[in-house]
């Protein structure tokens, strides 16, 4: 079923209040080695307004699970449905369009546009989404994380904290269903990470978005609803 119809089936049905259902969901990669086994039957569901840790040794899956949810990844077989949207049937220009309106991704790494400002950057996403407003919610989404002094500013001219702050405003800027979050203080100093977490689920609480959090952080992930543990591709805990 294609993506416009699905959106006009959710809307009409209104089914539950799930936001990410997972069932039976493997995923295989093959090399020169050959098949490499990466998901192996990952089953769980989230809830809408949920905000859920995934914790699990490295290697386990967790980033590899971000992918699938967000629709960046293929599965290999089984069922997910994301913002109670199929991704298995759709193409890769209908789940761009699915991204663009029910997804906000935060990465380890920032992904800034280096030769865009601040508030270029955080326009960018609104921008695309057609938003006639982007300039001012821009800026507005970046006074709320405390970056109105920086509009101006490149991420070369910011701090990793502010960076991150940055690309934490541009996921919330288009008011995402669901917000993925991988390793997000990652590349920060402990007092810098707290404040950025600190800030994250201030904005996740206030806009009542779905949160993914990946972490290798236990307390951290404590922050959470709820924790899913993940090891070689599976399962192992869900609390």
């Amino acid at each position: 079923m294609s993506y416009l119809n699905q959106i006009s089936n959710a809307g009409s049905q209104n089914e539950t209040g799930t936001a990410v259902h997972l069932k039976d969901v493997t995923l295989s990669l093959n090399n020169t080695a050959g098949e490499v086994k990466i998901l192996r039957g990952l089953s769980f569901d989230i809830e809408k307004g949920e905000a859920v840790g995934i914790i699990g040794p490295s290697g386990g899956g967790k980033s590899t699970m971000i992918m699938v949810v967000a629709g960046l990844e293929r599965i290999s077989s089984g069922i997910i449905k994301t913002a109670g949207i199929d991704l298995t049937s759709l193409d890769e220009d209908e789940l761009a369009r699915f991204r663009r309106d029910n997804i906000g991704i935060v990465f380890q790494d920032f992904h800034l546009i280096p030769t865009m400002t601040a508030h270029e950057n955080v326009a960018v996403p609104l921008e695309f989404s057609g938003n006639i407003n982007a300039s001012d919610l821009a800026r507005e989404q970046l006074n709320a994380v405390g970056l109105d002094h920086r509009l101006t500013h490149y991420p070369s001219q910011l701090s990793g904290g502010e960076q991150q702050r940055v690309a934490l405003a541009r996921a919330f800027a288009v008011r995402p269903k669901i917000l993925l979050a991988d390793e997000p203080t990652g590349n920060l100093d402990g007092i810098t990470g707290k404040a950025v977490m600190d800030l994250l689920f201030k904005l996740q609480a206030t806009t009542s978005t779905t949160l993914i959090l990946v972490s290798h952080d236990p307390m951290l992930a404590d922050r959470c609803d709820r924790i899913i543990t993940l090891a070689d591709g599976r399962v192992i805990e869900s609390k």
